[in-house]
Formats: structure tokens, sequence, C-alpha cells
């Protein structure tokens, strides 16, 4: 039986705004976590160009950042596990009419074989995908299968004080750091409304050998 889905709106700078349904129940991946919208918004402010760039969203649960940036041009491959494709082709269907490039759903499970999503895309956009200590090691195998030289990875991330989140998080980007060169953007640089302390934005890029 599908779940009462409940509305959350996304307001745009260039017009109507984004209607994402959420599911009310099911664990991560069913809401519009803050940290996608702090990345949705970080995209309008055109610091990096999408028009016809090629995209690919991680994790990308309710589909509200990929969907933004194909607003802005790009041509998006929304990605998430088989039990999330529903919602995210209720949300790409919702908000075609405001799509200027392109936006698909496919179903990307981390750590396994990506030759479909070749050749790299120029960005890869993150939102909240360090929860799980399990996953590390297979986002990163993912990142590093993904990502070619002049991939930009923009990883948005709410920061968590309570349990284990700090180590987890630790842990992420210190094994991100052995193939990655990482860059914060200052909190200057977000949007101006859509901005907060505890939520970071990282510039990540394939190190030169």
């Amino acid at each position: 039986a599908a779940m009462a889905g409940f509305v959350r709106e996304l307001e745009r700078r260039g017009g109507p705004a984004l209607r994402l349904e959420q599911r009310a129940a099911g664990g991560v991946g069913c809401v519009v976590w803050d940290a996608a919208l702090v990345l949705a918004k970080f995209l309008e402010t055109g610091a990096c160009p999408l028009a016809r760039r090629h995209v690919l969203e991680l994790g990308a649960g309710t589909g509200a950042v990929g969907i933004m940036a194909a607003t802005l041009g790009a041509n998006v491959t929304v990605t998430d596990l088989e039990e999330l494709q529903e919602l995210l082709l209720v949300n790409i269907e919702n908000n075609k009419h405001l799509v200027t490039g392109s936006v698909r759903a496919k179903v990307l499970k981390w750590g396994e074989d990506v030759t479909e999503f070749q050749p790299p895309p120029d960005y890869i956009l993150m939102a909240d995908c360090i929860y799980y200590e399990e996953s590390l090691e297979p986002l990163l195998k993912t990142l590093k299968d993904l990502t070619g030289p002049d991939t930009c990875v923009l990883c948005c991330y709410e920061q968590r004080t309570m349990g284990k989140n700090p180590e987890i998080e630790r842990k992420y980007f210190e094994l991100l750091q052995m193939d990655f060169e990482l860059e914060k953007i200052p909190l200057d640089k977000h949007d101006e409304e859509y901005r907060s302390e505890d939520i970071h934005i990282v510039n990540i890029h394939r190190k030169r050998t």
C-alpha cells in the first residue's frame, strides 16, 4: 500500500517552486533533509555552471538536489536504491515542466559495478550520504570508480554530534583524503537564506596523479 506522501515545496529563484513528495515512514531517504535544501539552493547561486553538464546524484532520496540541477539546465541522473525509485519517478514527473535539461532515475548500489554510468560525469552531487559506517567503503569505491580527473564532487552534510556520528564523519574524510583533494565552500558563498553553521558543502576532486 502506498503511504500517504506529504509535499515539501522548495522555492526557486527562477520561477515556480519544486514540489517534492516525501514518504512519512520508511527510514532515511524519504524526506527532504536540510543538507539537500542547502545544496539545492547553493546550485542556484550559479557558483558551478550546470547548463548542459552531465550530473549524477548519489543517494538521491527524494531527488530534490538532482531535480534542482535539471531545472538549471543540467542533464541529470538521480540514483538510489531500488525501493526509492518509485518516489524519485513521482518527483521527476511532478516537476518535469520546470526542467530545462533532463532528468532520469536509475538504481545504483554503492560498491557495485558502475559501467553504465560511464563516462565520468562533470558533477557528482551528494547530500547527507554519510551516516552508516558499513557504507563508507562502498561509497568511497563508487566515488573512485565514477570520478574522472575533471569531475567535481559536491558533498553537503549536516555535522551531527550524537553517538557515533563524529567518528564516522572523521573516518570518511580521512579515507577520502587518500585519493581526493577537499576544499570547504565558505558559508558566505551559500544561499543567503538556506545556510547553517552546522551544514557544510565540500568541493572534492581526484588528486592529480
